[in-house]
Order: C-alpha cells, then sequence, then structure tokens
C-alpha cells in the first residue's frame, strides 16, 4: 500500500528515528478510517470538522485565521486521499522487527511507553475506529484503573475525542482536550448567552487572558473527563456486551442517539456526578451542564432543575438526591431495553423509541 502519510507531512523531528515507520503507519490507518466515515457528517459538520483537522495539521494558533486557498487546496487533496484508501484495510503497525494488530493497543503501548509515547485504538460513535499517537505526559494508576495522559499529538483522525477507555485502562488527550473547550468557548461568544457555558467562562477570566483561562479550564477539566470515563467502564460492566451488540445494530437512528443518551445518563450517575459534588468546582459543573446534549437534557430535566436550584441557592441537597434517583433509574431503564431486545431481535427500534420517551426523569 501506498504510504498515505507522506502526502501531509514528514515525521516530526522530536519523533525519534526508530519509530517513524510506526506513526507513518498509523497516520495511514486514521486516514483509512477517516475515508471510512467521512460521510457519516452533515456537510456543515464536516466543514467544522476540516478546517480544526486542518489547523491541528499546520499548528495555527486558535486565535489565527485559516489561510483559506491554503485550506480549500488541503481539502481538495486530502478528499483525493481519502477516496484512494477508501476500501483499504486497516495496516498492522511495525514495531523493532515485527508487525502488530493497530487495536493490540497494549502491546503497542508496551513497545511505546518506555519511549515516552502513547498510542491508542478503539470504537466511537457509528462503530468509527479512531487511532492516535501522543506525547506521554503522565501514566499512574487511579483507583484500579490504569490512566494515560498525553500532551502533544503526532497522529490523529478527524474526530479527536479527549478522552476514551479500553477496559480498565483510560486515556486523556491534553491536545484535544483543550481544543474541545477553546471551540465550546468560541460557539459560546457567537451569541453570548446568559447559559451555563457563561458561568463557567467567567469563572476563568477568558475576557481578560484567554491563554492563560484556557490552560486552567483544560487542567480542571482532566478530573472531569476521568470521572466520565470510570463512568463509562462502570456503566460497560453493569450492562454487558449485549447493549454494544444493540448499538451496532441501529446505526445512524433515532434510537442510537437515545440509547448513547441513556448510557451517558447513567455513566455520569455512576461517576462524574458524584465526583463532581464530592469535591465541588463550580465551574466545572457548570461546564458539564453547558456540555449536556439537547437529548440528554429532554430526558434527563428533573437534573436540569436541580442544577438551578444549586446554582441560585448553593444548596447540593436537591441535586445529590436526583443524581441517586437517576443512578437507579437509567440502569434499570438500560436492562429494560436490553431485555426488549432480546425478546423482539432487530425489529425493536421502534419499541426503543417509545420506552425511552416514556421513561424521561
Amino acid at each position: 500500500m501506498t504510504d498515505a502519510s507522506t502526502k501531509i507531512s514528514p515525521c516530526p523531528p522530536s519523533i525519534q528515528c526508530e519509530l517513524s515507520s510506526t506513526l507513518s503507519a498509523i497516520r495511514t490507518n486514521c486516514h483509512i478510517t477517516d475515508a471510512r466515515h467521512a460521510t457519516d457528517y452533515t456537510m456543515c459538520i464536516y466543514l467544522l470538522k476540516m478546517r480544526e483537522y486542518f489547523r491541528w495539521e499546520r499548528a495555527i494558533p486558535y486565535s489565527a485565521t485559516l489561510p483559506h486557498e491554503e485550506l480549500a487546496e488541503w481539502l481538495s487533496s486530502r478528499e483525493s486521499l481519502w477516496e484512494e484508501l477508501a476500501d483499504a484495510p486497516f495496516g498492522e503497525i511495525p514495531l523493532a522487527g515485527r508487525t502488530v494488530d493497530p487495536f493490540d493497543a497494549g502491546s503497542i503501548n508496551e513497545h511505546l511507553n518506555t519511549r515516552g509515547y502513547v498510542y491508542s485504538s478503539g470504537y466511537g460513535h457509528n462503530m468509527k475506529p479512531h487511532f492516535f499517537l501522543g506525547e506521554l505526559i503522565e501514566q499512574r494508576e487511579y483507583n484500579g484503573y490504569t490512566l494515560y495522559i498525553s500532551g502533544r499529538e503526532y497522529a490523529r483522525d478527524l474526530t479527536a475525542p479527549p478522552a476514551m477507555s479500553l477496559g480498565d485502562t483510560i486515556f486523556i488527550r491534553h491536545e484535544s482536550l483543550r481544543r474541545m473547550i477553546w471551540e465550546k468557548v468560541e460557539e459560546w461568544r457567537w451569541n453570548r448567552p446568559e447559559n451555563a457555558m457563561q458561568r463557567a467562562i467567567d469563572h476563568y477570566g477568558f475576557e481578560t487572558r484567554p491563554d492563560r483561562a484556557l490552560d486552567d479550564m483544560t487542567r480542571n477539566e482532566i478530573q472531569s473527563v476521568l470521572l466520565h470515563e470510570i463512568g463509562e467502564v462502570m456503566a460497560g460492566e453493569a450492562l454487558g456486551d449485549d447493549w454494544e451488540l444493540i448499538l451496532a445494530e441501529l446505526p445512524h437512528s433515532k434510537a442510537e442517539i437515545m440509547l448513547r443518551a441513556v448510557r451517558d445518563n447513567l455513566a455520569d450517575t455512576l461517576s462524574t456526578l458524584p465526583g463532581l459534588l464530592d469535591d465541588l468546582h463550580p465551574a466545572s459543573m457548570h461546564f458539564y451542564m453547558a456540555n449536556l446534549t439537547n437529548m440528554r437534557k429532554s430526558l434527563f430535566p428533573s437534573l436540569l432543575n436541580a442544577y438551578e436550584e444549586w446554582d441560585s441557592t448553593g444548596d447540593p441537597g436537591k441535586l445529590s438526591s436526583i443524581i441517586k434517583r437517576g443512578r437507579d433509574h437509567w440502569l434499570e431503564l438500560a436492562k429494560r431495553i436490553i431485555d426488549l431486545c432480546r425478546n423482539r431481535g432487530d425489529q425493536c427500534q421502534h419499541e426503543i423509541v417509545s420506552l425511552v420517551e416514556a421513561s424521561a426523569l
């Protein structure tokens, strides 16, 4: 296969020469997954993501205006590359004279971690494979989980989630988290609504010292991201493999969006929200609420009401109570959905929608 990575940029000077073929293979796999899944997005979302991807590849500061002609040429070139790779299989990763399956992150990290790098691979929304290689800035054990925190990223695909969990291993991508926060701040600035996002932004002083505010917020939000990923692991253990099998049968559907919202609500009532309350940092609670999707809000209106009461009074009592109720509610609902699909097979999609719509809390 043609080395697709040579069509974007050379190996960064900070990558050891012995790892140049490893980086090349990972970048090529990133292009392959993008080639297969770029059409998953609406045109508007796709173009926004491509602008951000271009900014990352060219290391253009967040505050700088993108060069439009250069961006247009890059976009055309990238889409041509993806057309070439649309039917290509994922390649194995060369490491020290052998090759490793790209989804065997454990074996790959055994080789890379001692050299100061971290790698992850897994599946995201719509079963899109994700790959990334980054600078390893921290590795430690946390409440029974192995935690990796990466800094600069050398390879990534179009979608760069700030965190991912694989079994009891959690990867937090500092660079991607920082970028996500900046995008949320910029989005708020379009209309500057008086909402939870404004409360989070005001705490850090983005209007007077944006760079320092971004650094401070990113550092604080690492804990929130970690708590959510622990919740994802806990939810996965509670629901078993059946949940993922059901999701795989419902791509690009309202039922899929609902199931992801149910699981996220479960994960957050298991870990994220209790953790935020235990060590209450108001800005993190505001930022959490600001990032709830519309689906999650519609399914969990009592959480919004409890949050507003806490924000007005400073009393977290109602918020704590609804989090505990939510934990039991979302776990019971998820198990009912699993039972429903066991009985109805691939005909359960409409029943899922009806059940979830009737189960808002």
